[in-house]
């Protein structure tokens, strides 16, 4: 139910029947509640109609009729109207009851393919906080391209492939162990990584080395093919239980090294283009008309780097997926990268380009600063996971210390609370990790909503025989706020599409938890004589605040 939606239709229809011109209209919600639900300035109708706004105004407002309008004014340049609560709210709770979760959801998309490619942690690297956010961000993009109608690939680009690789193996023969490496794979190679650079910068002839090891590796030399090979198998042990915590899963493993032979025909559709030139025995396709540096497509080595490989994975991708779009989310320190991939498949005549859509976001910090698996500074996502757990567990137990299944709940709680603090945020901003605030069950977290979702469940219950039927409806000033915000779901949820912001939906969900919360504070909802009603208005809020908690891809438990 898009109540917006609505409002701009019946006055579209109005504008129509005065003047058959495609204007503009915006609508605006009044700061004062005494002007309507809604407001809708007619100053840029002026010219058209060769009126003053508070003329067209008083004409339109004569000409506004619909059965889900009170009244309709005209107050100055304004139309101001004014909502029937009683028919809106019955409208609403009877589509929330026949809709359920999938209230608010459309078929913008037309199961249109969107293939996402998200978390991408590094092969033979720990899984950091460094990764939370392009695993969390791409996992609720993906929820809500499927709330808008179109068919998300979850795909997990897996950073196999590079000179790092060379370098982590030249570390590997010159100081490692194999039963090190058996025993504690991760913690082990990471200490080989960060040994290799801190060496490096004492002898730079390393470097030379690993960009040696890592041709190798490209033209499949056995022994540096086997040890990539263990070093990933090892790395996505430790991945894939870290995505099982998260709940969070892909439809395709596609990690850089999938594309390895199909690299040759990028450099040989470019040549063929005219649009590769040698620059000191590296190729290069030049992007000076965009006032941007050349795109390097491989090195004087004979080695291939990051855009060689993504412009292999979106040719790909469209030739196996036909898409209507292409969602990276990646780092915003790759948008220069990205821009540049994007104008090759241009200048290569691949028309689809324009789809393919950098999905940036802000870095993860600790104290401050960037973290880097080179330089030692990170904080292993599991352990942040683990710690949550631990950390919900015992407020439950302090708080509901009969609650039953108080583990689960405690992961869920404690899971939920690490991915709402990140996604609570617009994504382009830097997000600075603490564990202050974050299990607050009284702030803007995620324990705050689940609890709500737990205590409309604990009403429901407590109810003894509620049974979701549809006919009620809800003409009370109390309860208004909270009708009006769940009638705009369906709205905000196109929004968080259109701007690739979980953000909103997270914000959304803490509005309405406040709401419904100050509702429940005034009224007594289970021995009053509008039970019914008012339950129905519960178990709506329960249905919404749950699906937004799916979309952000955070459990919703009914006691806690």
């Amino acid at each position: 139910m898009d109540i917006k939606l609505m409002v701009k239709q019946v006055i579209q229809e109005s504008l129509d029947r005065m003047i058959h011109h495609d204007l503009s209209i915006v609508i605006e919600k009044p700061k004062n509640p005494d002007f309507g639900d809604y407001a809708i300035p007619c100053f840029s109708w002026a010219k058209t109609f060769k009126r003053s706004p508070k003329e067209i105004a008083e004409q339109l407002a004569l000409s506004i009729h619909h059965p889900l309008f009170l009244k309709v004014d005209a107050v100055g340049p304004y139309i101001n109207i004014f909502l029937d609560k009683k028919q809106i709210s019955q409208e609403l709770l009877n589509q929330i009851v026949l809709k359920a979760a999938s209230f608010g959801s459309n078929n913008d998309g037309e199961n249109q393919n969107v293939p996402i490619d998200l978390s991408a942690p590094n092969i033979a690297k720990p899984f950091s906080m460094g990764h939370l956010r392009s695993t969390v961000i791409g996992h609720s993009i993906a929820n809500l391209t499927a709330k808008n109608g179109y068919r998300p690939i979850r795909i997990n680009h897996l950073g196999d492939w590079g000179t790092q690789f060379g370098k982590l193996i030249v570390a590997y023969l010159k100081w490692g162990d194999e039963e090190k490496v058996i025993q504690q794979p991760i913690v082990e190679l990471l200490r080989l990584y960060i040994k290799f650079h801190d060496e490096a910068n004492k002898h730079s002839e390393l470097n030379d080395e690993g960009r040696l090891y890592f041709k190798k590796l490209e033209e499949g030399d056995p022994q540096t093919l086997k040890l990539w090979s263990w070093f990933r198998e090892e790395s996505l042990k430790e991945f894939f239980r870290i995505y099982q915590l998260l709940d969070i899963s892909f439809d395709y493993l596609h990690g850089e090294s999938f594309y390895n032979d199909k690299m040759d025909e990028v450099i040989e559709l470019l040549t063929a283009e005219g649009l590769i030139e040698e620059s000191n025995g590296a190729l290069v396709v030049q992007l000076d008309e965009n006032d941007l540096p050349p795109c390097l497509i491989q090195k004087s080595d004979g080695a291939t780097i990051y855009a060689t490989r993504d412009l292999a994975t979106a040719i790909y991708r469209k030739r196996n997926f036909d898409f209507a779009r292409s969602l990276y989310v990646v780092g915003s320190e790759q948008t220069l990268h990205f821009q540049q991939v994007k104008l090759v498949l241009q200048k290569a005549g691949f028309d689809w380009a324009k789809d393919i859509i950098h999905i940036p976001f802000g870095m993860m910090l600790q104290n401050g600063k960037k973290m880097s698996t080179r330089a030692g500074r990170v904080i292993l996502l599991e352990e942040v996971l683990n710690e949550a757990i631990e950390l919900a567990y015992q407020i439950i137990d302090q708080k509901n210390p009969t609650l039953e299944n108080k583990h689960e709940i405690a992961k869920q709680v404690g899971i939920g609370a690490v991915i709402f603090q990140d996604l609570k945020n617009f994504r382009t901003n830097d997000v600075d990790f603490s564990f202050e605030h974050m299990l607050n069950f009284d702030g803007e977290t995620g324990p705050y909503l689940q609890y709500t979702h737990a205590r409309c469940h604990s009403l429901l219950r407590k109810s003894g025989d509620f049974v979701p039927q549809i006919g009620y409806s809800l003409d009370e000033d109390e309860a208004w706020s909270t009708i009006f915000l769940l009638s705009q779901f369906g709205e905000v949820v196109k929004q968080s599409w259109t701007d690739y912001d979980p953000s909103k939906i997270a914000r959304y969900a803490l509005d309405l938890a406040r709401s419904f919360n100050s509702y429940y504070a005034k009224v007594r909802i289970l021995d009053s004589e509008n039970k019914n009603a008012r339950l129905h208005l519960v178990f709506s809020v329960a249905t919404i605040i749950k699906e937004c908690l799916r979309i952000l891809g955070i459990k919703a438990p009914q006691s806690m």
